[in-house]
């Protein structure tokens, strides 16, 4: 949808609680910045474009998004480098994947004008919230869901658009390991495994549950038609080295396309590593690990960026992977991406989007 340029009020805080902030304990995703974009569209068109500071909202408990499920989000992050520029990372693929998550839960799509400009002007306002300590950096969170008061299994006519964001640290302070999901299935075919989904991340929490139960950190999703091929994990896509070649679960439909995920493929080809996105099935990394050929696997998404994987457990016995120290591609796309963040590393592909 293309709208005529809208016009952003803003509207900033008397007092901001930066003060308030210990920059260098962050918990992930507890701490919030001063502003919060907000966007409304009703009557068939983008009503309201403003900053306002950031708070509660309210709503009537009858809003069609908390009953049917009219609800998607992104996750960014925007940095500062070493010279002290403001810079987002790869934003366009976000308001691209917002729509197109949009567009499958029969929502309307939001203009340009609206997310990026909402976005760029809240990171203009609020950019001394970005941290400067090692790893940390300021998550962005898109919601866009549904609003119309009334009970009713159809499209809501009325949407609510908030942009809000938070200075955080690492999201994983150490290698996780992974449980095999064989008694519960993320996605299918032809549903809505790609979009990103508040519905699909809620159907996920008791399995994750359960694995914490049993010493996992997450757990790695199998396909729902054989229940043998590999699709994502939690919070991240993945990846697995296999005797020097990066293997990706392909893009069937039923995973997110991951912009973490498209930059390592990226950043893989740029070094001649070989990297292939192909349909995986638990059973060959069995097989591979059998024979030593495992030689890494991580998981890649904004928050974790790449998220070392320590071990994968299937049917009661682990897939132990070598120590991080031994692991040279994943440090490699580690190093190289943060680098590429904080502008120590040529930023060829033109990812950042100085504010």
């Amino acid at each position: 949808m293309v709208s005529a340029s809208i016009e952003i009020a803003i509207h900033p805080v008397d007092v901001s609680r930066i003060t308030q902030v210990d920059f260098n304990h962050i918990p992930f995703g507890k701490i919030f910045s001063d502003h919060m974009f907000v966007a409304d569209y009703y009557d068939g068109a983008w009503q309201k474009a403003e900053i306002v500071p950031y708070g509660k909202i309210g709503f009537s408990p009858a809003i069609s998004g908390l009953h049917y499920g009219q609800s998607v989000f992104e996750g960014m992050k925007a940095y500062k480098t070493v010279t002290g520029e403001v810079v987002s990372f790869r934003q366009e693929n976000n308001f691209s994947r917002i729509n197109k998550s949009a567009v499958r839960l029969c929502m309307p799509e939001i203009p340009r004008d609206i997310f990026i400009g909402g976005l760029e002007a809240l990171l203009k306002l609020d950019k001394n919230w970005i941290p400067e300590t090692e790893g940390s950096s300021l998550y962005i969170r898109p919601i866009y869901f549904a609003v119309d008061e009334l009970i009713g299994v159809h499209a809501s006519g009325s949407y609510k658009l908030i942009i809000l964001t938070c200075p955080v640290g690492v999201y994983y302070t150490e290698p996780v390991n992974v449980l095999v999901a064989t008694k519960y299935v993320r996605a299918f075919e032809g549903g809505v495994g790609f979009a990103k989904a508040a519905g699909n991340y809620a159907a996920s929490m008791l399995a994750a549950k359960e694995a914490l139960a049993q010493g996992y950190h997450n757990m790695l999703w199998m396909d729902g038609r054989t229940r043998h091929l590999v699709e994502e994990s939690g919070t991240m896509n993945v990846f697995f080295v296999v005797d020097g070649k990066a293997i990706t679960p392909r893009l069937s439909g039923t995973i997110l396309d991951g912009v973490t995920r498209d930059s390592c493929i990226t950043l893989l080809k740029d070094r001649n590593i070989p990297v292939e996105e192909r349909d995986i099935s638990i059973d060959e990394l069995v097989e591979a690990h059998s024979k030593g050929l495992l030689q890494d696997a991580f998981g890649t998404g904004t928050a974790a960026t790449i998220a070392h994987i320590a071990k994968i457990g299937y049917e009661g016995e682990d897939l132990v992977l070598p120590p991080v120290s031994d692991r040279a591609i994943s440090t490699y796309l580690s190093e190289t991406l943060a680098g590429i963040k904080t502008g120590k590393v040529e930023d060829k592909h033109h990812w950042l989007t100085k504010i």
